[in-house]
């Protein structure tokens, strides 16, 4: 049977080009959504055109609501069985804040959807292949979370999100040794992608090329890195950094700040 991945904010950004890398690498694709129902619509018909032997499905959640998460996964698992597997954990929140004005609801709810989602799902995804018998294979079910070079660049903006994102990176390693043998775990961190936030197109152009290599970073190299991890076999516990060697560029601030600065200056 042909393997189901499940994406979730598949929709837009680097979600959408997940679900067409893994499409075009011949998975069928969920493709969860929270707020894109349309962009999840266009995107299930770009796959129906250019990989028509993909199946699609769209899947709405609130990843925040840990009932939203489980009939989720009960509703995906209703059609894959035990054919679901992997999961790309890559929805976040990214709300701006600062240790100085903590906003401690905020900052739960960034927990629930970048952290406590991520491990509910790892969980069900253990007691969905539990019986499995274990064995070399290039879908031997695993997790790939998203995480985001700042973990190993830190700087104090977007704090609630950063820490958020720390304790994944954390658990990528501790939830791989839980989880063994039966499911694998791994993440990948990018750089920056895509405009965030407030961000002005000429900030994120600038922006772009704050890296060791100087250029802006490739989307599509995200996508090969998170295949990588999903169907090699040998992999457990592995964080990958494809960010062109942005989070050996440190910086005082977040890089869309410190860009905002220059170009003020300017």
């Amino acid at each position: 049977m042909q393997a189901w991945v499940l994406i979730t904010g598949g929709a837009k950004r680097l979600g959408r080009a997940t679900c067409l890398g893994f499409a075009k690498a011949g998975w069928n694709v969920a493709c969860h959504f929270n707020a894109s129902g349309a962009e999840c619509d266009q995107l299930q018909a770009e796959i129906a055109n250019l990989y028509p032997s993909a199946q699609f499905l769209g899947l709405k959640a609130q990843l925040a609501s840990n009932p939203d998460v489980e009939h989720l996964f009960k509703t995906l698992t209703h059609t894959t069985g035990p054919d679901l597997k992997c999961v790309v954990n890559n929805a976040s929140l990214f709300e701006p804040d600062t240790a100085d004005a903590f906003d401690q609801e905020q900052a739960v709810e960034q927990m629930r959807v970048n952290l406590l989602a991520p491990m509910r799902l790892g969980q069900l995804m253990f007691d969905l292949h539990k019986n499995t018998p274990t064995g070399a294979s290039a879908t031997t079910p695993s997790l790939v979370h998203i995480l985001d070079q700042k973990v190993f660049n830190l700087n104090p903006d977007y704090f609630s999100y950063t820490l958020s994102k720390l304790a994944l990176e954390r658990a990528v390693g501790l939830q791989a040794q839980g989880l063994a043998p039966t499911v694998r775990v791994n993440a990948v961190a990018p750089g920056l992608l895509y405009p965030s936030g407030p961000q002005t197109l000429d900030n994120f152009k600038k922006a772009g090329s704050v890296n060791l290599l100087q250029q802006p970073i490739d989307p599509e190299h995200v996508v090969q890195c998170i295949l990588f991890l999903a169907q090699n076999p040998a992999l457990t516990g592995t964080t990958l950094r494809a960010d062109n060697g942005q989070h050996l560029v440190p910086l005082e601030r977040d890089v869309m700040n410190v860009v905002d600065q220059l170009l003020k200056g300017q």
